[in-house]
């Protein structure tokens, strides 16, 4: 990652980490998760005879929509007085039109984080012997690796999902394993998606670590070498715990990155939380009003990964060495 690219990300999550102490982004962030996965449990774990109908979500939508229509014909009344008040209706109007649709945006959240998770952690298993072959392997190695890398990372993701959805046959192989698309496990089109952004993932998650790699001095694996550990063992015991340190900010970026690209899969029809929001407005024809809840998901996702993912820097950060400002 070049040092341009190191200091945005830094920036990026000092103002997260400015935004997160305040007392109201806790609370928002902790009401958003605790209603999720309460509407997960409801939805894949309890028993219908008990549990919410998931079509009916778990807030009333009148008492928003009666208030504001009462405020809007207030505020109308009041002329230009009136247009604080009128804003205040266009939210709660916003509110009463969005809880209706709460329900399937948080079972496609459910898999735009299945498919996010298993993305970049499937990922991060192809990345760390791609990125070793690429720093310490021989000529084949490096080229194999390089090769890999700029094939996956010079063609557009989407187009790799079509073509492992739509060009081969890896739909129908998939779709033959007992239990895919039963309760909260995903479908045929998730599971292919899975595979396409494990393989994209992997590319950018190779490159990452390979930086980080050749940012740890080379007397590191001398000195490995000259206590008696192998090249191999020096690179696994020495040079990799050092070297996947300074790759989490990187690899922070990729899973914000994933976050987002996982809304690609809708057009292999996964129906993660664009597809939901994208059916939702095609039905509605509240386009504007499904965005934007759908981006305030979004938002809330990749805010809680950051979090996440700088929790995770300050517990593996060598102390003195490589820490965050």
């Amino acid at each position: 990652m070049s040092a341009e690219e190191s200091t945005v990300a830094d920036e990026v999550r000092t103002t997260i980490d400015v935004d997160t102490d305040r007392p109201w982004a806790w609370l928002g962030l902790a009401a958003f998760w605790g209603w999720l996965v309460v509407r997960w449990v409801n939805d894949f774990l309890l028993p219908e005879s008990i549990a919410v109908p998931g079509d009916q979500s778990f807030f009333p939508a009148e008492p928003f929509a009666s208030a504001a229509e009462s405020l809007a014909a207030t505020a109308a009344s009041m002329g230009v007085v009136g247009g604080p008040l009128d804003f205040v209706a266009g939210l709660l109007s916003f509110v009463a039109g969005a809880i209706p649709s709460l329900p399937a945006l948080a079972r496609g959240a459910w898999l735009t984080i299945v498919l996010t998770v298993a993305g970049i952690a499937l990922g991060f298993v192809l990345a760390v012997p791609l990125s070793v072959a690429r720093v310490y392997g021989g000529r084949g190695l490096r080229w194999l690796s390089l090769s890999y890398t700029e094939l996956i990372r010079g063609t557009p993701l989407l187009a790799q999902l079509f073509v492992l959805y739509f060009g081969l046959p890896l739909t129908q192989i998939v779709r033959e394993i007992p239990g895919v698309g039963a309760g909260f496990l995903p479908g045929t089109a998730a599971l292919v998606a899975i595979l396409g952004f494990t393989i994209n993932s992997a590319a950018y998650q190779a490159e990452y670590i390979r930086s980080a790699l050749e940012s740890v001095d080379a007397g590191q694996l001398t000195a490995a070498r000259s206590i008696g550990l192998s090249k191999r063992e020096g690179i696994r015991y020495v040079v990799l715990p050092q070297g996947l340190r300074y790759a989490i900010p990187g690899w922070s970026n990729e899973l914000v990155y994933l976050i987002k690209y996982s809304s690609l899969a809708a057009f292999i029809t996964v129906r993660e939380l664009f597809f939901q929001a994208e059916s939702i407005a095609n039905d509605t024809f509240q386009y504007t009003e499904l965005y934007v809840l759908a981006g305030l998901f979004y938002i809330a996702l990749v805010v809680s990964a950051s979090v996440l993912m700088n929790l995770v820097e300050d517990r593996t950060a060598i102390p003195g060495l490589g820490g965050r400002r």
